[in-house]
């Protein structure tokens, strides 16, 4: 069993940063593959970015690379998402998820992911 739970969400203007985390408990992120999604009501969760387990590499979607940076703190047990130049398109609730297997191909699914937190709620707008 892994436990998941995000922290670090809120409101900023359009342009800002902010960095969630998830905590990770029951396993180690080192060993497991860790993924950020996001959700806006009415809509599909969508994927934003993964770190695969034992240094598998790092995967971001089209909209958020170059902007978010997914990052592992193995000491903490813990996976960040540092989310700069934020665009009210970033608007949604952020859900951290973890699978043990990490398999290349569905590493962008949400089917992929078997551990999910609670989500942290992220409001960018001026």
């Amino acid at each position: 069993q892994v436990q998941l739970v995000e922290s670090g969400g809120g409101l900023v203007q359009p342009g800002e940063s902010l960095r969630l985390s998830c905590a990770a408990s029951g396993r180690t992120v080192s060993s497991t593959t860790m993924a950020w999604f996001r959700q806006v009501p009415g809509k599909e969760r969508e994927f934003v970015a993964a770190i695969r387990r034992h240094g598998g590499g790092t995967y971001y979607s089209d909209s958020v690379k170059g902007r978010f940076t997914m990052s592992r703190d193995n000491a903490k047990n813990t996976v960040d998402l540092q989310m700069n130049t934020l665009k009210s398109e970033d608007t949604a609730d952020y859900y951290c998820a973890a699978t043990t297997t990490g398999i290349l191909s569905t590493v962008r699914q949400v089917t992929g992911y078997g551990y999910w937190g609670q989500g942290t709620q992220v409001i960018v707008s001026s």
